[in-house]
């Protein structure tokens, strides 16, 4: 799940939690909405927290030819 997966799961549960008065017998609305939330909330943090280190910029040094370092900055990409 991507960050926008999750803040779609949150916006429609809150949606379904706040904005929704309809009820129905042995089902509760407002618990399925509080459930979308707490899952993209968990997907948002595990999204941020696992792949975050993959999309940052990777710092190399490069020495030319007179022996001085120079610094290159290549970013890593992830495709998916």
């Amino acid at each position: 799940m991507g960050i926008g997966a999750g803040i779609f799961l949150v916006a429609v549960g809150a949606i379904l939690t706040f904005a929704v008065n309809w009820t129905a017998s042995g089902f509760n609305i407002h618990t399925v909405g509080i459930i979308l939330m707490i899952a993209g909330v968990a997907g948002i943090i595990l999204d941020i927290a696992l792949f975050a280190p993959r999309r940052r910029s990777r710092s190399t040094t490069v020495v030319s030819n007179n022996g001085t370092p120079q610094q290159q900055v290549t970013e890593a990409r992830t495709t998916y």
